[in-house]
């Protein structure tokens, strides 16, 4: 190659390059207002249902490709509007569903309660000491059931929606144990009395509220506080049911 071809194709180099970087500056550019919009999507279904669905099924529902989604999920993650991934989740399902009808079998509802009384305030808590103003917002408007919506499903979201905000990998996974628990038909002993359901969810709501408002001032004592008395009042409300005489 002759000096001449040598600095013609160094020209070529030098004039092929910014449009090249033009080039990929654009791509990036749409890839990152992809995930942000992706974001946006997965923000509306956490709103709606309280929690993350499994990656694979919301791969699927939104026809996007896993590494994709994982990327948005690592944008709300980063946010603090999503709780942080747990490594070996998904290989447990199957011997977690066990260990809960295990436990179902052997525990009953006072002892679900102790438990709750137990380690539910001290969730509300922590959500008033680490929740993100994304995270509070969530608890906040969770606590009041949309005429609409299944009171139990409501009621799940609102405290799911704490553990989420207490920022404790581990005692957010014993709080889906125990609501896993709670929540079969076999230990549950209150709604049951269908014409008084509107007026144990509108009191319900009403203490639902002074939980959120005490998490949303980081008051963690007042948080604290009026969980347990809430988690108490059902708790009693629990034992009255099984007592002798008590409602069916």
């Amino acid at each position: 190659m002759t000096s001449m071809d040598a600095m013609a194709d160094k020209t070529r180099r030098k004039t092929r390059r910014p449009s090249e970087a033009r080039s990929r500056s654009a791509t990036a550019g749409r890839e990152a207002a992809g995930i942000e919009d992706l974001v946006e999507v997965l923000r509306g279904i956490v709103a709606r249902t309280g929690s993350m669905p499994p990656e694979r099924v919301v791969a699927e529902e939104l026809n996007v490709k896993r590494h994709t989604l994982r990327r948005a999920l690592g944008v709300l993650r980063a946010r603090g509007e999503l709780e942080p991934a747990r490594a070996g989740r998904r290989a447990s399902t199957s011997s977690g569903l066990d260990s809960s009808r295990n436990l179902i079998n052997s525990t009953n509802p006072l002892e679900v309660m102790e438990l709750r009384l137990m380690l539910e305030p001290a969730l509300a808590r922590l959500a008033a000491l680490r929740a993100s103003p994304v995270e509070i917002d969530r608890i906040l408007r969770a606590a009041t059931t949309d005429p609409d919506a299944d009171p139990i499903g409501a009621d799940m979201v609102f405290h799911k929606a704490i553990a989420a905000g207490a920022r404790n990998a581990l005692a957010s996974e014993l709080y889906v144990l125990l609501h896993r628990v709670a929540s079969d038909g076999r230990l549950r002993f209150t709604d049951s009395d269908a014409t008084l359901l509107p007026e144990r969810v509108k009191m319900r709501d009403a203490e639902h509220r002074q939980i959120a408002e005490a998490i949303a001032a980081r008051d963690p004592e007042a948080a604290e506080r009026t969980m347990w008395q809430h988690l108490a009042t059902l708790q009693q409300k629990i034992m009255g049911r099984l007592a002798p005489g008590g409602l069916p």
